[in-house]
């Protein structure tokens, strides 16, 4: 199960550590000025945007649910190509944002306090509305891909827990991360996560006759390979390397892989030195 489980983990630690440094950096600007009265407005939004994550996911699964088996496998598998494209702004969103991240935050709590109660709801519900859309999305898609949910759903589970902890910590001022370390070193594993995603949305249109060559197999190694042993589990369930690849499975894999993670190292190279460990601003 934690084969299935470990994308799911990372996305929901990636995404729940941004959403909570977001939230952490709102808490603590107000605490500053003195305007612990207004947090609840601050919360009001956060459990909206939870609420409306969680509401989309179901209607994912009830709507994949009351398709035919051809209209699932274009609808999984449109979704996992959208998932693809989310998590990859995200990783290169996060790479460049890690340093001016809480001067952003800031700015923004500033506007929303002179402007009223309505706008300060608002900002928070769309800071953590959209990593929550997101988090939904990719969790839907890897759910489905290991065609069951339980591994997938405790893996987010965990990880937003953790990221939850760590947010506090940072908080508090009592734990230290380089958060543009962090955020690299996981943007490149989801990198190699999401082209397994893209191969096997690929494969899903391909099987919902979208798009052509779904017995054009690349690899074929389904006569010597055993799918039920514990390194084809472990490539399937994190990779999503399956012992048959169509042509354009394999080809939409290395060519996401070998594009996306050029430019992402060469970002990172060029990104110049890390910036202080932690953007949260103490609350004292």
């Amino acid at each position: 199960m934690w084969d299935d489980a470990f994308p799911s983990f990372l996305i929901g630690l990636r995404e729940g550590l941004e959403a909570g440094l977001i939230v952490s950096v709102l808490v603590a600007t107000l605490v500053r000025a003195g305007a612990r009265s207004r947090l609840p407005q601050v919360w009001t939004g956060v459990l909206g945007a939870i609420a409306l994550s969680m509401s989309f996911g179901a209607v994912l699964t009830f709507t994949a649910a009351s398709l035919s088996t051809a209209a699932q496998e274009a609808f999984g598998g449109t979704l996992s190509i959208v998932a693809v494209a989310f998590v990859t702004a995200m990783v290169f969103w996060m790479r460049r944002s890690a340093r001016s991240l809480a001067g952003e935050i800031k700015e923004k709590v500033t506007g929303a306090l002179a402007m009223g109660t309505g706008v300060l709801v608002l900002t928070s519900f769309l800071a953590v509305g959209r990593e929550g859309l997101e988090t939904a999305l990719f969790l839907w898609t890897t759910a489905r891909a290991a065609h069951e949910s339980a591994g997938p759903l405790t893996g987010a589970g965990i990880g937003l827990a953790l990221a939850a902890v760590l947010c506090w910590g940072l908080y508090r001022r009592v734990l230290s991360i380089n958060l543009t370390r962090f955020f690299t070193a996981t943007g490149a594993v989801l990198i190699v996560i999401a082209a397994g995603v893209l191969g096997y949305g690929l494969r899903d249109l391909q099987e919902g006759g979208v798009l052509p060559g779904g017995a054009a197999y690349a690899v074929d190694l389904s006569g010597s390979v055993d799918a039920g042993s514990w390194y084809s589990t472990l490539l399937q369930g994190v990779l999503n390397l399956t012992p048959t690849m169509t042509w354009l499975q394999a080809a939409g894999y290395v060519g996401y892989l070998g594009v996306v993670m050029t430019l992402f190292v060469r970002g990172v190279r060029g990104g110049g030195p890390s910036p202080s460990p932690s953007p949260s601003p103490s609350p004292s």
